[in-house]
């Protein structure tokens, strides 16, 4: 496969796949909103032959399809799924793998082993001012290196299958930072931490080497989720079909296929990090992190710098994570007894909202209609407590067994009496809906699916008891880009865990809205999804103020409006109590525009769950029908209540200037 990055970007252009950009393009803002640009609309991977102020190329939307992902991977995928496999479930292995499968196999466990290769004197010396100085967003606090591996040992003489190869955003200028330093923003729960601790209790500097470019599959491993006692390299080495390359260099791992390594120390104290346009689609704000020491940054003769342009989802980080986790599948139950699946919305930025699958097997002899959460509670915590999907904000978990599950037509669990034989206003029977991204409670063969998610949500929330199934963990930790919390790093977070039959019909008719009605402030309820009303709320601000707010521009977001206060809240409780068809709708999301919610398409499913999960706390944010405590459980009737309204704790949207995106617009035009 592939021994460099110029080596896969012409393999991407012979096959079609790969644009050069010769007009000379400005790293400030224009090459990421090009990337954007080009990603949006499922374009090819793009090389700058001309970037203003450097005199490397430049790459991106190398990795912005699934077809090009597989392209370059092409004749090491299958193998590296199977090694994955047996990595997982050795025994569910063995038992099934023939001859072929086995010499796949062994074939990527020599290929995962790390060659000592290469020395100094293959690279040449440069400085992080000679790089290309990429800002992607208008008040990022500087220029960052998007693509970085970021590698470190846990002690000095370690053997390099104890490194760590994560991917942690480098800012190279700005702020405070000398010439010769970069920040280093590594967040909760990351696995570098662990070094950098044994090196603050060893009272020595963390050496850090940070690579740039090399093949593809280096790029991929850094964002691999591996088990603390396995090595990003190994991987790097299987997918990569060519076992990864280095040298040691005074103590530093040194890449010898990389483009770039920049080799430094942690220093002792911390420094202003950011603001960062990050991919959730808000600024991170600027806060004291970990920043580098820089001793040397070497570059190959022809080296080309790659990057990417992260944002609101989908973006190229998207792709990345599909890719993962059809490689990484397998390690789901042998890591999580019980787990069948889970899913990090990609739309609700990740970690905001995440969906699973698991067993209720507790008591295996009660009828359906006895089933109730228990191993789920089990399964629930130990996800909080897994890996990253410990980050999760929302969760939501729902019991295999229940995905064959029916009630008798037209009761629902207690009994009562729901409405049949409704239409939607086009004529057709309201479970029709939805024909692209909605397949039905559950898949062709019977199994719940956590990636479809209006299904899923419409299970769940058909058999979540609001009385039973809530469960919050308050002033805990969350993800650190996520500042819906009290403060950096910290917030709450929900368990919703649905089992049994249903409990409730969810109806999905436009005419229901005319019954409904609605407080002061509050208007243009929508159907997000069956069972799932959006409305807006409006604080007296002009739509003008609104939008400005939305996107970011003026100040912090929501100085200029309030959000829904204590009392506008009760107003709208006693509003939905009297609707005919709360029960029917046991999911209300307050949000400061409704205007691309509603209908049946992918855009505005989106819009729901970016607006819904990315402004909201659960203990903050989160309300309902008779709220009460019962034995310290917090207990509501339906509908649970979120508001997820702009407010001023929280960071501005992403926006570019109009010129920007023009200009970009005409970059990519011109090359064609």
């Amino acid at each position: 496969m592939y021994s460099s990055l110029e080596q896969a970007l012409l393999d991407l252009e012979k096959a079609g796949m790969l644009r050069r950009i010769r007009e000379e393009v400005d790293p400030y803002l224009e090459m990421a909103e090009i990337a954007r640009q080009a990603f949006d609309s499922k374009g090819p991977a793009l090389l700058f032959e001309k970037v203003k102020g450097s005199r490397f190329r430049a790459a991106c939307n190398i990795f912005g399809t699934r077809e090009r992902m597989d392209f370059l991977f092409r004749d090491t995928l299958e193998s590296t799924k199977t090694a994955v496999l047996f990595k997982s479930n050795p025994a569910e292995f063995f038992r099934h793998a023939g001859p072929a499968t086995l010499l796949r196999a062994a074939k990527a466990g020599i290929r995962s082993l790390p060659r000592r290769s290469g020395s100094i004197r293959d690279f040449e010396e440069c400085t992080l001012a000679d790089l290309p100085q990429i800002v992607g967003w208008p008040e990022d606090g500087g220029p960052f290196l998007t693509l970085p591996q970021v590698a470190t040992l846990p002690s000095d003489g370690a053997k390099i299958l104890t490194a760590n190869l994560g991917m942690y955003r480098v800012q190279i200028a700005g702020n405070d930072f000398a010439p010769d330093e970069c920040g280093i923003h590594y967040q909760i729960n990351r696995d570098i931490a662990r070094h950098h601790r044994k090196a603050l209790e060893e009272g020595r500097a963390l050496k850090v080497s940070v690579f740039l470019g090399g093949p593809p599959a280096h790029t991929v491993a850094a964002v691999m989720p591996m088990p603390e006692d396995l090595s990003e390299l190994t991987f790097a080495g299987m997918l990569g079909g060519r076992r990864f390359r280095y040298f040691m260099h005074d103590g530093y791992i040194v890449s010898s296929d990389a483009d770039f390594c920049i080799l430094g120390e942690v220093a002792p104290e911390l420094k202003p990090e950011g603001p960062f346009g990050d991919h959730v689609g808000y600024y991170s704000g600027k806060h004291l992190f970990p920043y580098l020491k820089v001793k040397k940054v070497l570059c190959k003769k022809n080296a080309i710098y790659p990057f990417t342009s992260v944002g609101r989802p989908p973006k190229e980080d998207t792709v990345f994570g599909e890719f993962i986790h059809d490689i990484t599948r397998p390690m789901v139950p042998s890591s999580l007894p019980g787990v069948e699946a889970v899913h990090a919305v990609d739309a609700s930025g990740v970690h905001p909202l995440c969906l699973a699958v698991a067993k209720e097997n507790f008591i295996p002899y009660i009828r359906p209609e006895e089933r109730e959460p228990l191993e789920l509670l089990k399964t629930a915590n130990a996800l909080l407590g897994f890996n990253q999907v410990s980050l999760a904000k929302y969760l939501m978990v729902a019991a295999k067994e229940d995905a064959g599950v029916k009630l008798s037509a037209g009761a629902d669990a207690s009994g009562i009496k729901q409405p049949d034989g409704i239409k939607r206003p086009d004529g057709k029977n309201q479970d029709t809906r939805r024909a692209q991204d909605v397949r039905g409670a559950k898949n062709a063969s019977g199994a719940l699916d956590a990636r479809d998610v209006p299904a899923f949500f419409a299970h769940v929330l058909e058999r979540a008891d609001f009385a039973r199934d809530l469960h919050f963990q308050t002033s805990t930790f969350i993800d650190t880009l996520d500042y819906t919390g009290t403060r950096l790093n910290h917030g709450s977070k929900l368990v919703i865990a649905a089992a049994g039959i249903k409990r409730r019909e969810l109806r999905e008719c436009a005419g229901d809205l005319d019954g409904l009605k609605l407080p002061v402030g509050f208007s243009n309820a929508k159907i997000a999804m069956k069972g799932v009303l959006a409305m807006q709320w409006n604080d007296g601000s002009s739509a003008a103020e609104r939008t400005t707010e939305l996107n970011g521009d003026a100040g912090n977001p929501g100085e200029n409006g309030a959000h829904p206060a204590p009392e506008n809240i009760a107003q709208l409780r006693d509003a939905l109590a009297s609707w005919e068809y709360h029960e029917n709708y046991p999911w209300v999301s307050i949000v400061d525009d409704t205007s691309t919610i509603g209908g049946n398409s992918q855009m505005s499913l989106d819009d729901f769950l970016w607006l819904t999960f990315t402004r909201s706390d659960p203990a903050q944010d989160i309300y309902g029908l008779n709220e009460r405590f019962v034995q310290k459980h917090w207990s509501i009737d339906a509908p649970l209540i979120v508001d997820a309204t702009i407010k001023p704790r929280h960071q501005k949207a992403l926006v570019v200037p109009d010129n920007v995106v023009l200009k970009s617009k005409e970059v990519l035009e011109n090359a064609r």
